[in-house]
């Protein structure tokens, strides 16, 4: 919001210099000069982002279109573009073009990779009899919705991300659904003292390397035990998934 506030505070700073009097004639002249100037960046922003948006869009395929079979059950565009959208969003946060013709391309297998492993532990959880209760459903859509300031803020960001009202209610049965499974069935080590004082090395001689003093061990020492935890499961979630995709009929269709 900042960026979008900036030039029009710009221009009423420089109407209330113009009040000032014949003295700040010229400082007044020097402000709306700046106005004009960021308010012109600020045009040359959003075009820039209405044109990659298009790029990005022109990377989706059809709601209908059936993108891969995983053991009989489809896969259909609209949520191959879900997905899709948040890779090109964290793309585009780490700075990176989503629309290059090689980009495109890692995208479009991550996308593609996801959804198949996302439907094999799907699968798995209905067959395990894991399931989301309406009332969980309900309590993480308020929460989601809590994170914006009003109904139009969460529309856009719904939007963006390719969602409307009934898929968002799918994506967060099925979230609530894929989490019960995994902490139920991917059990993790111990992650052990030894582990943590290597990780702790590594991140103490980056800092100092940088000219920054690292905090203590004792101060980090349960973040880095929940960072090496949730590492420890993603990699073993990986191997399950590879597992799951030797027994199963997978038919990429895109």
């Amino acid at each position: 919001m900042k960026k979008l506030m900036y030039p029009f505070l710009l221009v009423l700073i420089s109407a209330v210099l113009a009040a000032c009097g014949a003295d700040d004639e010229s400082k007044s002249a020097d402000k709306k000069e700046e106005a004009k100037t960021a308010e012109t960046d600020q045009q040359d922003q959003q075009k820039q982002m209405e044109e990659m948006q298009k790029k990005m869009d022109k990377q989706k395929l059809d709601e209908e279109k059936t993108v891969a079979i995983v053991n009989d059950q489809e896969i259909l565009g609209r949520e191959y573009n879900s997905v899709l959208t948040s890779s090109q969003m964290m793309y585009q946060q780490m700075g990176q073009d989503p629309t290059t013709k090689d980009a495109a391309e890692k995208i479009k297998e991550q996308t593609l990779d996801s959804l198949v492993g996302q439907t094999l532990l799907l699968q798995e959880a209905d067959k395990k009899g894991y399931k989301a209760s309406d009332e969980e459903v309900k309590k993480q859509l308020e929460e989601t919705k809590g994170q914006f300031k009003d109904d139009k803020e969460f529309e856009t960001a719904m939007k963006q991300a390719g969602l409307n009202p009934d898929s968002l209610e799918k994506e967060i049965a099925n979230n609530i659904k894929y989490t019960k499974y995994i902490n139920g069935e991917i059990k993790t080590g111990e992650v052990t003292d030894a582990e943590i004082q290597k990780f702790y090395d590594e991140y103490a001689s980056q800092g100092g390397a940088e000219g920054q003093e690292p905090p203590k061990l004792e101060e980090v020492k349960p973040q880095i035990q929940q960072q090496l935890e949730q590492q420890k499961q993603q990699d073993m979630l990986v191997k399950h998934v590879e597992e799951l995709k030797k027994s199963a009929k997978i038919d990429i269709k895109v």
